[in-house]
C-alpha cells in the first residue's frame, strides 16, 4: 500500500485458518484506517453525484465483480446504483453465450466502449470500477472512454500489485492513472496473504478488503446525505416484513437507470 509505512501482512506465514484469521484482521485494520481520507474523497464524489439525481456505475471483472456487487443492489446500499457486466453483453446486447467463455474476454479492450452503450447512463453518473491488477485491457479502456465521456472515476485496486506489472493497454497505461480518486485495497503481489513452502500463496485478500472499501465509502455517502432534508435512498433488506414495498417506492425513482439482474 503506498500510504502504508509498514507491510501489514509481513511475517503472516502460519497456513491455518487462524493464521489466515490473523493476517486479514491485520490488514482490514491497516487499509480502513490507512484510506480514510481516499474513502471521504470518493464519498464527496458520489454524495454530490447523488444529490444531482445521478447513479453510482459499478464495474469490475472476474472476482473484482464482487466489488460491483457490494456498490449496487444490496440492503444497507444506494438504491441509486447499478453494476455493471461482462453478462451484459449477453442479456443486453445479443451477443451469443458462447463470448464469455475462456479468461481471456477482460483482457481485450475492443469490448469496452460496447459495455458503456449497453449500460442505462446518465451524464450525472460515478463509476466505480475495480481491478486488483488495474493492467487488463478491457478495465483500462473501460476507464479511458468513461473519462472521455466526462464522467468521474474512483477505482478500487492493489497499488502494489499494480506497481509491479506492466499494462496489457495498448497505451500502456494503468487504472490507477484514470482515476479522480483512487483506493488501494492493500492486496499483495498475487493477492494471497500466506507464503506457502517452495513457492506460491493462499488466502486471498482483495475482494474481502474492496468490500469494506465499499462499505466504508456508503457508510460517509450516507453521512454526508443525512444532512439534507430528504431521507437518503437505502436499500432495507426485502426479507423483513415491507421491505420489498420500501424498495420499490425508491426503484421507481430511478426507473430504467438501475438494472437488477442475477
Amino acid at each position: 500500500m503506498s500510504e502504508v509505512n509498514e507491510d501489514p501482512l509481513a511475517g503472516s506465514s502460519i497456513i491455518s485458518a487462524g493464521g489466515f484469521l490473523k493476517a486479514i484482521t491485520k490488514l482490514v485494520t491497516t487499509v480502513g484506517t490507512e484510506q480514510l481520507p481516499n474513502i471521504n474523497r470518493a464519498a464527496d464524489v458520489i454524495a454530490d453525484c447523488v444529490r444531482a439525481g445521478g447513479v453510482v456505475q459499478a464495474f469490475g471483472c472476474g472476482h473484482s465483480e464482487a466489488l460491483a456487487m457490494e456498490i449496487a443492489g444490496r440492503a444497507g446500499g444506494l438504491v441509486p446504483s447499478n453494476r455493471i457486466s461482462l453478462r451484459d453483453l449477453v442479456l443486453f446486447g445479443g451477443e451469443p453465450v458462447s463470448v464469455l467463455e475462456g479468461p481471456l474476454l477482460e483482457k481485450d479492450p475492443t469490448v469496452a466502449h460496447r459495455l458503456y452503450e449497453l449500460a442505462p447512463v446518465g451524464a450525472e453518473d460515478v463509476f466505480v470500477i475495480a481491478s486488483n491488477s488495474g493492467v487488463n485491457g478491457l478495465i483500462v479502456e473501460f476507464a479511458l472512454h468513461v473519462k472521455s465521456k466526462g464522467h468521474k472515476v474512483i477505482v478500487l485496486t492493489s497499488r502494489q500489485h499494480t506497481d509491479l506489472v506492466e499494462s496489457n493497454h495498448p497505451s500502456g497505461r494503468k487504472l490507477a492513472e484514470l482515476a479522480d480518486v483512487v483506493l488501494d485495497n492493500g492486496a499483495p503481489y498475487g493477492d494471497s496473504a500466506l507464503p506457502l513452502p517452495g513457492g506460491g500463496a493462499v488466502g486471498a485478500v482483495s475482494s474481502i478488503t474492496a468490500a469494506l472499501l465499499a462499505q466504508q465509502i456508503t457508510v460517509e455517502v450516507v453521512r454526508r446525505l443525512s444532512t439534507q432534508d430528504e431521507k437518503p435512498p437505502i436499500y432495507i433488506s426485502a426479507n423483513i416484513p415491507g421491505g420489498r414495498e420500501h424498495n420499490k417506492v425508491l426503484e421507481d425513482r430511478y426507473a430504467g437507470r438501475i438494472r437488477r439482474t442475477a
